[in-house]
């Protein structure tokens, strides 16, 4: 027994020691470390183990929340950010459109007025989310015209973690509710990979739409990774409407989160696709504007930059810039004219008002859960200035802007009581977004001036601002966001987040604004430094220099001055040719200049040039070169990474869904489309109803589709909504039921070969040239039916058929592309269908076939970039 005893004893010594050595080792990081490196270390134990847990003694685990690690009372985070948005557009801001919602965190908070994106859409989301420069984080661009350069890829590196993922780490509940425009353009098939998705970058849900536009009322929605048809109905029962139901999902997620973990805080990302185009919204908003921009754009700014003086949004002596040449005048216009631009308008005002009205219900859902004092609330009116990609004209197709096609002005006319409604993707005229951006120069992807890059933004945090219904006038940028909810929350930046070494944060964080005096550096003696009045104008700020480029329209911030050279107008497919290294340069003094309207450049020639150096230096330290003005041909899908590179035949089953970004790309490509069907027999033997979708990409304002309909086969080509095309013939009436069958549609397009072998006419050659028809033929099981009527496709679309529908198989999950069938959406194929094939072919058709096109009249403007 002493022999055993002795062992015994030997034995728990051994174990002990055993035990203790590897907790030590399980800790990787002391603790001032590992507040630096996420994930978090996994916690040493610090109880005791024995042999048996009878001589152990447990540690309780902890929850994953803030306090686990050391942050008290932390704040919920409701983050808004509203799309194409100009400074004079809010009327928190000056303009005449109502903003409850705004007005009501402004006065419970305080208003930023020089505050700034970088000028276009995704590269400020991607800003947003990193705390860095968009081209540090290689989104110089937006993702469907990413190019390899490190600074313009689309892809968000690993070493520029979101704040997202920090504040998950820290236990946030995270939810990204709306617009996700950062998922590079060759990854948002099903096939991912899904770790540039929200998913990805720190969100725990994911509800909204993945691209860069949205129909408000048939939107490809996505939860999480998974692609869905929306519903009829709203949660209140009213008729489907996407801002609605954004809203719904944030409030949802926000109950939810607290009715499950009242102590864990929650940080909502709430990014809606308005006031983006398509401009839609339910008639009952757009009433509410009839007649209220009848002065036109003109007066519009007149009568804003005086409201804007009167808010104090503006400093008194902030000069009006005039309007470019190359917009019209407001009373050059002719009637028609005015009438159809003035309701162009009032749907635009409308569509802000619902936004803002969204926002104020979620607002509202955080207060009734008493959870209003302790929300950190930011909610940004634009990610970049108001957008001209309405063109000089406007539209009420944005496909046909976006393909370089003209509408009819009388179509457009005949449409005026129903823009904002499901029947159009309307855009008002450009000059309408220069009003939006009053005081300012210019619009949306014109980086080099404020029209472009100055949005209003409010914070509203009752528990920690107590300066509130002031204004904030220090110069600051959306890269400063993230730091300022880290320090908010009193979280550090990690230096190492999945292993992988981070870029420091390029921000400043802005919670040295909060109070109503500041120091500027909090590093030195408090007592010995000037303090400020935060609500001064000209108050410094704590963010000295920033750069800014889009599309080569490039500026540079430095101490109160601003140096710009413009590239060219937002509405041009390509600009004129310049010396990239030779730009005319302006040069402005911001501090005493707010709206840039007083170029100095031939006054201060020196400073100019200090200023120029200043900006490639920054360019170079931030990824910005090479510096690329091209446009177009950014739109190829050649220039990126493609899951259909190389390929010829595509297989895809029932029920497949893809965005045209990860489509076979079928624009002026030869190809058969073959459908293997089963057509099955009802009760009786006799064959069923058979009908339904078999391939579609688009719908009803651009795109084709292949399906059966009242007996026939039916191939329809969509062009823009200016004209369309249909090749249909009838099935046979002896089609075999419980057999395989196939039904094929063959498209054989014209080259520009072919025409300039066959054809001599100059005019006739470049018409041809222009369009690229094609003819089509139509089979069933290899067999031609006879077609009725034309088979003629005259006019190709040559850029894009869809801004945010997919590829469906066998359904049709978005708008029809024919509206004989809207009533039977999502227009399932009643046979059975195994399987759709498309094949690239070689096969080309004679020019000859198509001269009867010839004869129809169109116009081809070039194409403009796509955003």
């Amino acid at each position: 027994m002493f022999f055993n005893g002795f062992l015994n004893r030997i034995l728990r010594g051994v174990v002990v020691f055993a035990i203790a050595t590897s907790l030590l080792l399980t800790t990787i990081a002391p603790p001032a470390m590992a507040q630096q490196i996420l994930p978090h270390p996994d916690p040493a134990f610090t109880g005791k183990i024995g042999l048996t847990y009878e001589d152990s003694k447990e540690v309780e685990l902890k929850l994953k929340e803030p306090s686990s690690f050391g942050i008290e009372n932390a704040p919920n985070i409701l983050l808004v950010l509203l799309d194409d948005v100009g400074y004079g557009q809010m009327g928190t801001f000056g303009g005449r459109i109502k903003t409850p919602t705004l007005d009501r965190l402004a006065e419970n908070g305080l208003k930023y007025t020089q505050f700034h994106t970088t000028g276009l859409c995704s590269p400020t989301r991607a800003s947003l989310l990193t705390g860095r420069n968009h081209h540090s984080v290689g989104t110089g661009v937006t993702t469907g015209v990413a190019t390899s350069f490190p600074g313009y890829s689309s892809v968000i590196p690993q070493n520029t973690a979101t704040f997202a993922d920090v504040l998950q780490a820290y236990g946030y509940a995270t939810a990204w509710i709306g617009k996700n425009h950062n998922v590079p353009d060759w990854e948002t098939s099903a096939v991912g990979p899904f770790d540039r998705w929200a998913q990805g970058l720190g969100f725990d849900y994911f509800y909204g739409f993945v691209g860069g536009d949205v129909d408000q009322y048939t939107p490809p929605l996505v939860e999480n990774t998974t692609r869905l048809i929306p519903p009829e109905k709203n949660a209140d029962g009213s008729d489907y409407y996407l801002n609605t139901d954004l809203a719904d999902h944030a409030i949802n997620y926000i109950q939810t989160t607290k009715a499950l973990a009242e102590d864990k805080p929650f940080f909502v990302y709430f990014a809606p696709g308005a006031t983006h185009a398509p401009h839609q919204v339910p008639q009952d908003w757009i009433d509410k504007y009839k007649g209220k921009f009848d002065m036109g754009w003109d007066k519009y700014r007149k009568k804003t930059i005086k409201r804007q003086k009167e808010l104090g949004v503006i400093p008194p002596d902030a000069q009006l810039t005039p309007r470019p040449e190359s917009l019209p005048k407001w009373d050059s216009l002719k009637g028609k004219k005015k009438r159809l631009y003035a309701r162009m308008m009032e749907v635009f005002a409308a569509f802000t008002a619902q936004t803002d009205h969204e926002v104020g219900r979620v607002i509202d859902a955080i207060e009734d859960l008493g959870e209003l004092d302790n929300t950190l609330i930011i909610y940004i009116a634009g990610d970049n200035g108001s957008s001209a990609e309405g063109g000089l004209q406007g539209v009420t197709n944005e496909l046909t802007f976006f393909n370089g096609l003209e509408e009819d002005f009388q179509d457009k006319f005949a449409a005026i009581d129903e823009l904002g409604g499901e029947m159009h993707y309307n855009h008002f005229p450009a000059a309408w977004a220069w009003a939006m951006d009053t005081p300012f120069q210019w619009t949306k992807q014109i980086a080099s001036h404020f029209g472009g890059t100055r949005n209003g933004m409010v914070i509203s945090w009752p528990d920690r601002i107590t300066d509130v219904d002031d204004v904030r006038y220090q110069f600051s940028h959306v890269i400063d966001i993230a730091p300022t909810i880290l320090e908010a929350i009193g979280i550090e930046a990690p230096t190492l987040f999945n292993g992988v070494m981070q870029k420091p944060i390029e921000g400043t964080s802005l919670a040295y604004t909060f109070d109503a005096k500041y120091t500027l550096d909090p590093t030195k003696d408090l007592d010995e430094q000037k303090k400020y009045n935060a609500g001064k104008i000209g108050a410094p700020s704590k963010h000295t220099t920033q750069y800014f480029e889009m599309l080569t329209n490039q500026g540079i911030y430095d101490k109160g001055w601003m140096a710009s050279a413009k590239r060219g107008d937002p509405w041009l497919s390509e600009n004129p040719e310049m010396d990239l290294l030779d730009m005319p340069w302006e040069l402005y003094n911001i501090k005493k200049d707010f709206s840039q309207a007083v170029d100095l450049a031939d006054q201060k020639p020196k400073k100019l040039e200090e200023m120029i150096k200043l900006f490639y230096a920054e360019a170079s330290k931030y990824n910005v070169l090479p510096l690329d003005d091209r446009k177009s041909d950014r739109v190829d899908v050649a220039n990126r990474p493609s899951l259909t590179k190389g390929r010829k035949v595509f297989t895809y089953p029932d029920h497949f869904r893809v965005p045209e970004g990860s489509a076979p790309d079928l624009k002026r490509q030869s190809h058969k489309i073959t459908a293997n069907v089963i057509w099955p027999e009802d009760e009786d033997g006799e064959g069923m109803l058979l009908e339904g979708m078999l391939l579609t990409l688009g719908g009803r304002f651009s795109g084709y589709g292949l399906f059966v309909e009242d007996g026939q086969l039916v191939y329809h080509y969509n062009w823009a909504g200016i004209e369309r095309y249909e090749i249909s013939a009838p099935l046979p009436p002896d089609l075999p039921t419980n057999t395989p069958i196939t039904l094929q549609a063959v498209y054989k397009t014209v080259s520009d070969a072919k025409i300039d072998e066959n054809i001599k006419d100059d005019d006739v050659k470049e018409a041809l040239g222009k369009v690229l028809g094609a003819e089509v033929a139509l089979y069933v099981n290899d067999q031609p039916l006879t077609i009725t009527g034309s088979n003629l496709v005259c006019k190709s679309i040559p850029n894009r058929f869809t801004l945010d529908e997919t590829l469906d198989v066998g359904f049709d999950t978005g708008t029809p592309i024919r509206e004989s069938y809207k009533d039977k959406m999502p227009f399932d194929f009643t046979g059975t269908l195994k399987s759709v094939t498309i094949k690239l072919i070689d096969d080309v058709a004679d020019p000859e076939v198509l001269e009867p096109c010839i004869d129809e009249s169109f116009h081809l403007n070039p194409i403009p970039f796509y955003d």
